[in-house]
Formats: C-alpha cells, structure tokens, sequence
C-alpha cells in the first residue's frame, strides 16, 4: 500500500511540473523512482517514457478538441524521432546504471541551469529566433525536421525526456507553425517520441507496466490541478523554483551514484 502511495506522489509531483512548464516530468520521475523505490535507472527511465505517453495523449486530446493538433508536415520530426529513440534506448544498454545516473544528475543540472537563465518564455523566444533564422526551402525544411527529430529522439531513448519544448521550437521555427497549433502537435510527437523510447527499453527488459500506469495517474492528476496555479503566478517564478528542484535532484543522483 506504502509503495502504491509513493508511486502515486512521484506521479502527482511530476504532473505538477508538466503543468507548470509544459515539459516532460521525466525529471522529477526518473530520480524519485531512483530514490523511493530503489528502481535501476534504466527501469526508471523505461517507466517515465510511458508516463510520457499516457500525460502527453491526454493533453493531445484537450487541444485536439480546439483543432490545434497538424501532424501533417510534423510527422517529418516525428519520423527521425522514432528511429532516434530506438538508438537513443539500445545505447543506454551498455552503460552501468551509477555511469547513466550520475550522466542524468548532470542532464538535470544543466536543464535548470538553462531554464533559470532563458526561463520557459517560448513565444518570445520563438519570435526572436523565427527573425534570425529564415528556411523558405521546402525541402531543406524537411530534411532539418527530420535531423532534429532524429537528435531528440536520441535524447528521449537515453534520458527519457520527451523532447516536447525541443519540437516546439523546431515547429515554430522550421516548419512556420503558429503558436497553440505548435504546442498541440509538439505535445503528439512527444507521444510518438516516448512510444518509441518505451518501447525499445520494453525489448531490454528495462521498464515496469504497472508503475508506469499508476505513476501516470498521479500526473494527470498533478498537471490538472496545477493548470489553474500556472495562470495565477508569474511564470518566472514557477521557472525558477522548478530550475532549483531540478538541480538539487540532480546532484542528489550524481552524489549517491557516485559513492
């Protein structure tokens, strides 16, 4: 019952970021698992790609209702994504579980470094780059989504991390999609992305159904409660403080990974 509950919590805490940031929870999963029930670090990133999963179809379906879901010209990132994941997934095989900690306490570190510096402000951000960065070239714009795609793939399959503010920027920037369209459709890769990673750790015997599931609905229930509170408080602050909570875990798991 004690290890439900935990579960439970690790999930409701990671909804809690998602909803505040419109990122994976994967940092806050991963280590939680890690610590709380003593689940390898591969099996702890196996379970937070099917987290992944079930939150980001469930938020798929909120802006599919508003019509703000185009997967047409994205599914060129959602391509080299998929592939990227399995590689990303078969990679992490030969890594000892204290190495691929200690390289996820240093993952973690720099995402809150990254995110107390440029903070999650991505309408801006995208504008500003969307001025720098012109790619009229169809083709060209093709080829680009499906690199990228490939790259973040990579990413999920080692670390888990959906990718979904990556293909975000890559929809906004490379493929001229708008706003809300981009973060609905980025929200369905990122579906797509983790599918794939989970799916490759599932084939290594690295990850956990049942946790998986009962973690997920601690998140859906963290990132909907915590929807109305990210309207209510300056996103900066919300930034901030999940950049804090992100680095203090992540030198948590490379102190205990390396003693």
């Amino acid at each position: 019952m004690l290890t439900i509950i935990y579960m439970l919590i690790i999930g409701i805490f990671a909804g809690i970021v998602t909803g505040l940031t419109g990122g994976s929870g994967v940092m806050v999963v991963v280590p939680l698992l890690n610590f709380l029930l003593a689940l390898s670090v591969h099996v702890s990133i196996g379970v937070s790609l099917i987290v992944d999963v079930i939150t980001s179809l469930a938020v798929t379906y909120v802006y599919k209702e508003y019509g703000n879901i185009d997967l047409r010209s994205g599914i060129w990132i959602a391509l080299g994504s998929v592939i990227g994941a399995q590689i990303g997934a078969l990679s992490v095989t030969i890594v000892s579980g204290s190495g691929l900690g200690s390289l996820f306490g240093i993952f973690m570190i720099l995402t809150g470094y990254f995110m107390w510096k440029k903070g999650l402000e991505r309408e801006y951000l995208a504008s500003k780059l969307k001025e720098k960065i012109g790619l009229k070239n169809t083709s060209k714009k093709i080829y680009i989504a499906i690199f990228i795609g490939f790259l973040i793939g990579i990413v999920t399959g080692i670390f888990g991390a959906g990718g979904g503010i990556m293909i975000f920027f890559v929809l906004i920037l490379v493929l001229d999609y708008p706003l809300h369209l981009a973060i609905g459709t980025s929200t369905l890769i990122m579906a797509i992305t983790a599918s794939s990673g989970a799916l490759g750790y599932a084939l290594h015997g690295n990850t956990n159904l049942y946790i998986g599931i009962v973690v997920s609905l601690g998140a859906v229930i963290g990132g909907v409660g915590s929807a109305g509170l990210a309207n209510k408080v300056e996103e900066k602050i919300l930034v901030r403080l999940v950049s804090i909570i992100f680095t203090l875990l992540g030198l948590l798991m490379i102190i205990i990974h390396l003693l």
